[in-house]
């Protein structure tokens, strides 16, 4: 109900002769009113908005207490202002009236001043709560609508983040695939490579969030090899010492490539392709580097690049079989790789070996 506009007081009572004597009351002091002749009629007037409620103690069936109670129970009325008018004058009936709802009490017979100023007390306070409650309601439909918008904008946000990110990511796959597009087996290879790394980053115990990383940047580890030309990179002989030094400038090339760039991605592709061809035993190259001193992402990618390579066809051999393959790997741990994780690469020997037969399924 609107603020300006007269108070609606609904008068309950089972006797005619006191509902007319405050309807009088009311009229004269301004209000609007109903009237009910006993509880069950209350309840039901108690849906037409009512602001105060002027309650009799004593009726047939459902006394005045019950009916304070049950408006009390629901909760578009809970705070609706109770007063109780009755002839009952002791402390228990009063403390009895408290503990049912009422909020004051108006004694029979009825006086017009006592009616005014109880009345206006309450509905002072019951305007108060209703505005509170208006505002309340405002400020929560305000921050919904807010906060729907703010939803939309970060869902808006990450859509195209997510976005910007897989097509950074098929930016780094086409790449790949570019760096290896003279190879038959281009898109077989690298995916192999970058299942076979996945599946020792996990072994090791990696973050899901550097093994995924791990998996889009190690099929970068040759993007150098676009600076290496046919004769030798397609020679289909064992390449001279000459030939060689030229081949192994494919870890610098692609380094070069990839450096100085503020994506993350990148900057692990960068590492990968500088240290993928080091050794354990420091007889790698471009750097020479022993040990730790090899940064985790090369270490890994040697690994797998190596079993790919062993067990795929080149220009200059035929593949290996895969267990001849495993037997070259395992004889080079602590010499060419890493020997924890080599123990990681033979622990998961068996997701190794169906992810190779995956790929040649699918040529």
């Amino acid at each position: 109900m609107a603020m300006n506009q007269p108070k609606r007081i609904l008068i309950v009572d089972d006797e005619e002769q006191n509902r007319e004597l405050l309807q009088t009351i009311l009229k004269e002091l301004g209000y609007k009113f109903e009237t009910a002749s006993d509880g069950i009629e209350a309840l039901a007037k108690m849906k037409m908005d009512i602001d105060l409620v002027l309650l009799d103690v004593m009726m047939p069936g459902m006394d005045g207490y019950e009916v304070a109670r049950r408006i009390r129970s629901e909760k578009e009325t809970v705070d609706t202002p109770i007063i109780m008018v009755t002839s009952l004058a002791s402390r228990e009936d009063r403390l009895r009236a408290l503990e049912s709802g009422a909020n004051d009490f108006i004694a029979k017979p009825v006086d017009l001043t006592e009616v005014k100023v109880r009345t206006a007390s309450l509905l002072k306070l019951k305007e108060a709560q209703d505005a509170m409650k208006q505002n309340q309601k405002e400020l929560e439909e305000m921050i919904a609508k807010r906060t729907a918008t703010l939803r939309k904008a970060l869902d808006d946000m990450t859509n195209a983040q997510r976005k910007a990110y897989e097509a950074h990511v098929d930016t780094i796959n086409r790449l790949a695939l570019a760096s290896e597009y003279r190879d038959e087996d281009t898109a077989a290879h690298i995916n192999r490579i970058s299942d076979y790394c996945g599946i020792i980053g996990r072994g090791l115990n990696l973050p899901p969030g550097e093994v995924e990383v791990l998996q889009i940047v190690s099929p970068m580890h040759d993007v150098g090899k676009i600076g290496i030309p046919d004769e030798i990179l397609l020679k289909p002989a064992k390449l001279t010492k000459e030939e060689f030094e030229i081949i192994k400038k494919h870890t610098t090339i692609g380094a070069t490539i990839l450096d100085g760039s503020s994506s993350k991605l990148l900057n692990a592709g960068e590492v990968i392709a500088m240290s993928h061809h080091e050794r354990w035993d420091g007889n790698g190259y471009p750097k020479g580097l022993a040990k730790e001193n090899i940064p985790l992402l090369g270490r890994i990618c040697a690994v797998a690049d190596s079993f790919d390579a062993l067990t795929t066809k080149r220009t200059y051999k035929e593949a290996f079989s895969t267990q001849k393959a495993f037997k070259i790997i395992r004889e080079e741990k602590g010499f060419h790789f890493d020997p924890g994780i080599i123990e990681v690469f033979f622990d998961n020997q068996k997701k190794v070996i169906e992810t190779k037969a995956r790929y040649l399924d699918r040529r």
